[in-house]
């Protein structure tokens, strides 16, 4: 032991993996912050339970609504509003409950845009029409529902008829889409602000000019910042799936040692952009923003939270460019797809050589103060 109480890499890093197990932040947002995001939007897209939709019905004629939604629905009256509640039951596509509520034309308007209703629906002469966004899916969806529940409202979906066949194969739900790319989010922001933030800052309060005072290595330095973040990753990641198979049932379909090598491969991509990035910024200031135009850009546009087919195809081949698509990518074809080293070994190497490349950079440029 007394041999390693001697080495200079090694207390660097036992010195910084205490500084940053003692700050409880670091471990909020790097273990229970995850945790909260993937449990909101797990719960939202997952659920199988009723779909609702709102609807505000503009109209001075009381007949459309005696003929069209009165018969087949429960009326409600609630602080002088009157709302009717119409439920259709489907036990292959779930539940669904139409929320009617009557309003002035300017209250409806109010609504939409708040997102308290998804439609408008009016009514000349007996004949319904439908006010909504072109753009909105929810609203074209609401408005198929709604069209064809008007023309046959007491026809029942007989499930032995039905052609549908759900999908519930792991791999094809919301929740496996997102765990994989909060995964390669986790990497990438605890990196850049684990890494760049922190030499920054020690920089800008001129604690880098004390070390520099020591005999120490700028390599060791280094490194000892990028090992125990690394280890940090780790141990979130692995919190992170293990929450996510215990609730959610993800599972790994793909090799788990190609997995290993990805992981690796993206922490150190990223961790060598931090250490280039913070090789020379004296400023706070500067670093936060250019920390958030690196990250930023690629939470958005990466397909962490949607798939990024939804931009448009020219700008689809350098979004698989970014490093955080090739990251997030990777591993979801681990996680989902079922992939192998070999289709693994290409993306990591090219993370690998990003980031080694970009650390030598930020080593030769890097300055205490």
């Amino acid at each position: 032991m007394k041999k390693w109480d001697n080495n200079q890499l090694y207390q660097l890093i036992k010195t910084q993996f205490l500084e940053t197990i003692r700050e409880p932040s670091v471990l909020f947002w790097g273990i229970g912050f995850p945790i909260l995001i993937s449990i909101g939007l797990g719960l939202a897209f997952t659920r199988s339970s009723n779909t609702q939709f709102h609807v505000n019905v503009v109209t001075s004629d009381t007949h459309f609504i005696n003929s069209f939604i009165a018969p087949y629905s429960v009326k409600n009256i609630h602080d002088q509003a009157v709302t009717y509640s119409w439920s259709v039951s489907d036990s292959t596509l779930g539940n669904t409950t139409y929320i009617f509520r009557e309003s002035s034309w300017k209250d409806a308007i109010v609504a939409l845009k708040r997102g308290e209703a998804n439609l408008i629906l009016t009514d000349s002469a007996g004949t319904p029409y439908f006010h909504f966004d072109p753009h909105d899916t929810q609203a074209q969806l609401l408005y198929m529902k709604l069209s064809a529940l008007f023309r046959h409202p007491v026809v029942k979906i007989n499930d032995k008829q039905s052609h549908i066949q759900p999908l519930t194969l792991k791999g094809v739900r919301y929740i496996d889409f997102l765990i994989p790319g909060l995964i390669a989010l986790g990497i990438l922001n605890a990196l850049m602000w684990g890494i760049s933030y922190n030499i920054i800052e020690r920089r800008s309060q001129k604690l880098l000019r004390r070390m520099v005072a020591t005999p120490m290595r700028k390599s060791n330095f280094l490194m000892a910042i990028i090992f125990v973040r690394i280890v940090m990753n780790i141990i979130e990641a692995g919190i992170l799936f293990l929450f996510a198979w215990l609730f959610f049932g993800i599972t790994i379909q793909g090799n788990i040692g190609a997995l290993f090598l990805l992981f690796f491969a993206g922490n150190i991509a990223f961790a060598g952009i931090a250490v280039l990035l913070s090789s020379r910024t004296e400023k706070t200031e500067i670093g936060t923003g250019w920390i958030n135009a690196i990250t930023m850009p690629m939470m958005i546009l990466s397909g962490i939270f949607f798939s990024y087919h939804n931009f448009p195809d020219w700008s689809i081949g350098f979004i698989k460019l970014l490093p955080l698509t090739v990251l997030t990518d990777g591993i979801r074809s681990i996680f989902n797809e079922g992939a192998s080293w070999l289709q693994i070994i290409f993306p990591s190497f090219l993370l690998s050589a990003l980031g080694v490349i970009c650390f030598l950079l930020g080593l030769k440029r890097f300055k205490w103060f």
